[in-house]
């Protein structure tokens, strides 16, 4: 492509969140959890545009507040707990389209990956364009539970998820260092051609690239623990969040 491709940043927030109600507008520091998303997004200089994708109007109120677009509300169809992010993504692109809003790339910054670096969208992009045959990247880091170790229970027996030996011994009987290095995905960014959502129906592709997240640019706030550890956190480093330079969004 000889042109810069338009690339577009979506930031998706539902609402019903469970374990944690309101998860994506919970107050993290002085802001809502989405609005570090959306600021890194928009600092960091790569995107065309930033679109917020919820269902819920409070949410689109604050989105906006923070810099954020939402052009439109998704349907609540598309935003329960077992919605695949393909529905959305392409109701998003779809939506956008309508509206003449052509975009080459889109990047999904999970509002609950709140300590990404304009560094980590800017190393994730040059890794991306590097690669001229990937169809997408996504942040990943090294699991902490090999999934070589991990069990089905069926009933009164079990069985290993990973039916792989290592000289002829079962991963699960192994120590952890002798195993393979495996990686599992955070929130922390994706990045795809558009033209792979409407090819492949889905957001990956086939050729997808590893970046490696490094400290906790790919922390993931998923569980009330993990809101007290990311709360800590901030306590104990305060610059660990990246610099907002507007007045906190009242929430009532």
């Amino acid at each position: 492509m000889k042109t810069k491709p338009k690339t577009l940043a979506i930031i998706p927030a539902r609402s019903g969140s469970k374990r944690i109600p309101n998860k994506n507008v919970t107050l993290l520091g002085k802001h809502p959890m989405l609005a570090y998303s959306i600021n890194v997004a928009i600092q960091s200089g790569f995107f065309d545009e930033v679109i917020c994708s919820t269902d819920s109007p409070e949410y689109a109120e604050i989105a906006e507040y923070y810099g954020a677009k939402v052009p439109f509300l998704r349907s609540k169809k598309i935003s329960g707990d077992s919605s695949p992010d393909i529905d959305w993504v392409t109701s998003t692109i779809f939506e956008l389209e309508k509206d003449n809003k052509v975009f080459d790339i889109f990047s999904i910054l999970r509002p609950t990956s709140p300590f990404r670096t304009k560094k980590t969208i800017q190393s994730a992009f040059k890794l991306f364009f590097e690669n001229s045959d990937a169809d997408s990247l996504r942040a990943v880091e090294k699991c902490s539970q090999h999934p070589g170790k991990m069990w089905e229970v069926n009933e009164k027996f079990m069985t290993p998820i990973m039916q792989k030996t290592l000289n002829g011994v079962p991963w699960h009987s192994n120590q952890y260092e002798a195993l393979p290095e495996i990686y599992v995905q955070n929130a922390s960014l994706e990045i795809a051609w558009i033209r792979v959502v409407k090819e492949e129906k889905n957001i990956s592709g086939k050729n997808i690239i590893p970046f490696i997240s490094s400290g906790y640019e790919g922390f993931d706030i998923n569980h009330p623990r993990d809101l007290h550890f990311a709360r800590d956190l901030i306590k104990e480093n305060p610059n660990i969040l990246l610099e907002i330079k507007k007045p906190a969004y009242k929430i009532s």
